[in-house]
Parts: C-alpha cells; structure tokens; sequence
C-alpha cells in the first residue's frame, strides 16, 4: 500500500477524468437543460473548478491534496477577481468563444461559490479513490 501512496496520482485516471469534466461542462453550456434551470450557468462553473483540480492533479501527481485544492482554489479566485479588471485588449479576448469560457466576463460571488463546490467534489473524489487518504497520512508524518 505505501508503494501506491509514493507513486501519487495515476495520471490515466487523471487524465480521463479532465477530459470527462471538459464534456461536461461544454454539455453543460450547449445543453442547459441536462440540469435544473434553478441552477443557471453554475454547475458549469463548479465543473471549471472540477477540470483545475483535476488538471493540478495530473500535472503535480504527488502533490499533497490540501496544496492541489489550495492551488485549485487560488487559480480559480484569481480567474474571477481578474472579471473585475476591463481593458480592451481582455475583453477582447474574453470575447471569443475560447476567452470567455477560459476567463469568463463579470465577477460573481455566486461564482467563487460554485468553484469551492467544485474543488470540494475533487477532494471528496480524492478521499472516495483513497488517494487523498494517503496523502493525508504523508502529510502528518512530514
């Protein structure tokens, strides 16, 4: 079992599991109707979130899952505090098709809301597989 703990994240998984969220959440903006209208736009940002996490992991496999949420969250922050700055040359980008699904357009604390949703589902996935288990016990003993 330490042996799996010290390889860290399978990057497989890892890898199909961003490619699986990245369908759903485009799903999820093509189709709104595969969710609950009283939902809105938000599962697709919690999803976002979701695919940061995911991407940290593949990227950072041996990261502990306290740093990857860390890392996730901060990401994610940041991309929505940065909707309060508008210049044209970002909102020129923001207005392709790739800009605003990357960078979104105006800030929402409802937003923030639903990236922490999304980073949890991750942790939660983490400690469901096992992994996030085991990087909690490596964490301790360090």
């Amino acid at each position: 079992m330490q042996k799996f703990a010290d390889a860290g994240r399978n990057r497989l998984v890892y890898g199909v599991a961003t490619a699986v969220v990245i369908i759903i959440g485009l799903a999820s903006r093509r189709y709104p109707a595969l969710f609950p209208a009283s939902l809105g736009k938000y599962p697709g940002d919690a999803l976002w979130a979701l695919l940061v996490f995911f991407g940290l992991g593949f990227l950072f496999p041996k990261a502990s899952i306290r740093n990857l949420a860390i890392c996730s969250l901060g990401f994610s922050y940041l991309d929505e505090f940065s909707q309060l700055y508008h210049a044209s040359w970002i909102d020129g980008i923001r207005s392709t098709a790739i800009g605003h699904l990357v960078l979104g357009y105006s800030f929402s604390w409802v937003d923030i809301l639903a990236y922490t949703i999304g980073v949890s589902c991750g942790v939660l996935f983490e400690l469901i597989v096992g992994w996030g288990t085991m990087n909690l016990k490596r964490e301790k003993a360090a």
